[in-house]
């Protein structure tokens, strides 16, 4: 992990800001780093040394430094995903930067299938399950990171959490909390396999966020998680899925987004 700290270090004189808080945008969200935010700058994540750049059209690849008001913030427009063909430690290494520019907070967004919850639903999320995608934290631990086996007991912040909540209720946002679960795509789920999550207890399903909350934990940040519920997963409704509705829905839903992120930004 030295080379990442190296990274992080030469991005601090080339940024020279400092933010306590992070943001990644998931699909659809990308309004949000352009509309409610006011931009210092902005760095393609092709212009930093080894690594990972999206191949997924609706995920930007940028590092975005700024404000939400006068409240400043580090925005991550876009991630890299398992399915794209990276290891999870590659998809978490955004994550691991973050760590190293000196963010203590991380909020996660993502767009995602709702087993129990309908699309438009706003879901807090109060914890996870990991399914067929390998740990981030396999290999070699790095004791500049965190633990060689970290408690995930209380993977999301329970005050960061509550300050979603107030920020929800202040603006007459519905705001569900559940639990999603992460697998690997990049195929939907099928509807049995959505019928054996919701067994298992998930109210929503995707294919990222999860890891990237183990790597933020791994380092001692403190995680916030919400997920836009685009779509009914498989089996709940006759409906065929497909990646441009995904991306569709959760547009209409970046006005709530960013009204939503914002208001939790400030408060922390």
């Amino acid at each position: 992990m030295v080379e990442l700290k190296n990274i992080a270090q030469s991005l601090k004189k080339t940024l020279k800001f400092e933010a306590l808080t992070a943001v990644v945008l998931g699909s659809g969200l990308n309004d949000i780093a352009d509309k409610y935010f006011e931009k210092d700058q902005e760095i393609g994540y092709h212009e930093i040394p080894d690594f990972p750049v999206p191949t997924v059209s609706d995920h930007k690849g940028k590092l975005i430094t700024g404000y939400f008001d006068d409240t400043p913030c580090i925005i991550l427009q876009g991630r890299v995903h398992y399915y794209e063909g990276n290891t999870p430690q590659k998809c978490v290494m955004p994550i691991r930067l973050m760590r190293f520019l000196g963010v203590k907070n991380i909020i996660l967004t993502n767009a995602s299938g709702g087993i129990t919850l309908p699309p438009g639903q706003v879901m807090l999320i109060g914890d996870h399950i990991l399914f067929n995608v390998p740990s981030p934290l396999i290999g070699k631990n790095d004791t500049q990171l965190g633990l060689r086996f970290p408690d995930m007991t209380y993977t999301y912040d329970s005050e960061l959490r509550a300050k979603a909540k107030q920020a929800a209720k202040k603006h007459n946002i519905k705001l569900k909390e559940g639990v999603y679960l992460q697998c690997s795509g990049p195929q939907f789920e099928t509807p049995a396999e959505i019928k054996m999550f919701k067994k298992m207890g998930a109210d929503v399903v995707g294919m990222s966020t999860a890891i990237e909350a183990i790597a933020a934990r791994h380092c001692d940040m403190k995680v916030l998680g919400l997920s836009f519920v685009a779509n009914y997963a498989a089996g709940v409704t006759k409906q065929i899925i497909t990646a441009e509705d995904v991306n569709q829905t959760v547009g209409r839903m970046s006005i709530t987004a960013g009204v939503l992120l914002k208001e939790i930004v400030k408060s922390i």
